[in-house]
């Protein structure tokens, strides 16, 4: 899916607030650099756009280099359990994989826990109170996996949420690092994700400045879990203003 006429991927980067550490590898690899060619603290080109989907309540779609996401938001709609009497709103996620996503096909499926990571980042964002006995329903597609998925997915979904009407706090930013060897990578790519020796995701409300869900895998030092944390906050503030740039073009077409 193409950016539309005059809009371009968004290239958003926590600020460097310590000194480069040495590369992985020793010897001939002094050199060495991402797959991709980005410096270790440098995020992936972000697109944005809402609206993608006509039939639902609100919708996004994400391109984060060869990652790509479509969401979709239905509701506030009358909950099925309606019969138990609830003042605050449900919300439901769910999170699956087109089967050609991945580069092993036929791989796509439901991803239970992805579902169940999404609904937490995104809970404590959306004033649940103000849509009482009814539903939210967010359904995350991946349309390409190529590395940091769930943020992406997260993001998304966040958005699509804004384009729905759904009042929140806030909107919510995800990112990840990946722990190479001594090295911190931000934003990780399929690849690098395969050969990672832990990983980190953090998911905020921006402007706020209040974490919603912070994840790691593996074994981390200290100075790593604070470095990792701090790299990841500053590159959600940065997002953020992304996320919210793309409503405020979208709101602008629609006046237009």
């Amino acid at each position: 899916m193409a950016a539309k006429p005059g809009s371009a991927p968004t290239t958003y980067s926590p600020s460097l607030t310590q000194k480069t550490r040495p590369p992985i590898f020793k010897g001939n690899d002094l050199d060495w650099v991402r797959p991709d060619g980005r410096g270790f603290h440098q995020c992936r080109p972000a697109f944005f756009r809402t609206g993608a989907v006509n039939s639902a309540s609100g919708s996004a779609y994400a391109e984060f280099g060869n990652t790509k996401v479509i969401v979709s938001v239905f509701g506030p709609r009358e909950s099925k359990k309606a019969m138990m009497y609830s003042d605050i709103g449900r919300l439901n996620c769910n999170v699956s994989y087109t089967t050609f996503a991945t580069p092993v096909r036929g791989q796509g499926s439901d991803h239970k826990e992805f579902s169940s990571m999404l609904h937490k980042a995104l809970e404590g964002a959306i004033m649940l109170e103000t849509f009482p006995k009814t539903t939210v329903d967010v359904f995350a597609l991946v349309l390409e996996s190529g590395g940091s998925d769930l943020p992406v997915v997260i993001s998304c979904a966040s958005l699509a949420l804004a384009d729905a009407g759904i009042m929140m706090y806030d909107l919510v930013a995800a990112v990840s690092v990946s722990c190479l060897g001594k090295n911190l990578v931000i934003d990780p790519i399929l690849e690098e994700e395969s050969y990672q020796d832990g990983s980190l995701m953090l998911t905020c409300m921006p402007s706020r400045y209040e974490v919603t869900q912070l994840i790691f895998t593996g074994e981390w030092s200290t100075p790593d879990i604070n470095e990792a944390m701090q790299l990841c906050l500053d590159a959600c503030g940065k997002l953020g203003k992304v996320m919210r740039s793309c409503l405020k073009e979208a709101t602008s077409a629609s006046q237009e």
